[in-house]
């Protein structure tokens, strides 16, 4: 290989670095230059359903044998809810909005590849996810200071990016399939709204009728915030392992449909 052609091939590749990463630093503008809206809203809206379900339930509802008062059982349900549903909307909405606008294939013209399109928008979503899911933290902390102690850190850290992962990976199938807001809102109001609420954020699943319980097992999403819990509290309604093993297993699976997604141009090249 001539002197030419190497220096050739080194501009070439970093030209497609840098593809890919003024497409993450898109992504990150995109939420932050509104983030009264886009960060600011969710944590304020945590920290109202933390004040009003702690104040109606916090004397009604007996979690874990009363070795964690109610408030604190809320919060790391309301950080991780809040994770997810930040993660999912923005990748779905930067996609529709591309393609309803048209500037969609101003994002393919170039030559990124699947990975690099998807890493792109993914951890963009994350960081949203991320920053919303850390305010919710900090601010609930004032009413809950006793989650502070967190027993398991790194399996907190663990759920956390997997959960931001899967649910930004959801965001872009969304926004792949859907051709119209309305068909985005569907798939979130029957879809991922349903399956937060029902995960467990606001209850534990023992205090459930049997059938129950046993449908909450089927709810990918209950593994995520009962995961999540764990690392704050050491105490969980199923073996973390198994919560564990449930959502790498989800997430490898959406990974792979979202590369194929993207290798094919469904709905985006044709």
């Amino acid at each position: 290989m001539s002197v030419q052609e190497r220096r050739a091939g080194r501009f070439v590749r970093s030209m497609m670095a840098r593809g890919w990463t003024t497409l993450l630093y898109k992504e990150l503008l995109r939420f932050w230059k509104v983030s009264f809206q886009t960060i600011a809203a969710p944590i304020l809206t945590a920290v109202l359903y933390l004040l009003i379900f702690a104040h109606v339930l916090s004397t009604r509802v007996s979690v874990y044998g009363d070795r964690v008062s109610y408030a604190e059982f809320l919060v790391p349900g309301l950080v991780m809810m809040s994770v997810l549903q930040n993660s999912f909307a923005n990748t779905s909405s930067s996609l529709i909005q591309s393609k309803i606008t048209g500037n969609l294939i101003f994002v393919l013209l170039p030559p990124l590849t699947p990975a690099e399109l998807y890493f792109a928008y993914v951890l963009a979503a994350m960081v949203r996810g991320i920053v919303v899911g850390c305010g919710v933290f900090v601010v609930t902390l004032a009413f809950a200071p006793g989650v502070a102690a967190v027993v398991h850190p790194l399996w907190v850290l663990a759920f956390l990016l997997l959960g931001s992962l899967i649910l930004a990976t959801l965001g872009v199938i969304a926004g792949i399939w859907a051709d119209k807001f309305d068909q985005l809102a569907a798939f979130q109001n029957f879809i991922i709204v349903p399956l937060t609420f029902l995960s467990g954020v606001f209850y534990s699943i023992h205090s459930l009728p049997d059938f129950w319980q046993r449908a909450s097992h089927v709810n990918p999403f209950f593994y995520m915030i009962d995961g999540f819990r764990y690392g704050f509290f050491g105490l969980s309604d199923v073996d973390p392992q198994a919560s564990l093993a449930v959502v790498v297993g989800f997430a490898v699976v959406l990974v792979a449909l979202t590369l194929n997604l993207f290798s094919r141009g469904w709905k985006l090249r044709h």
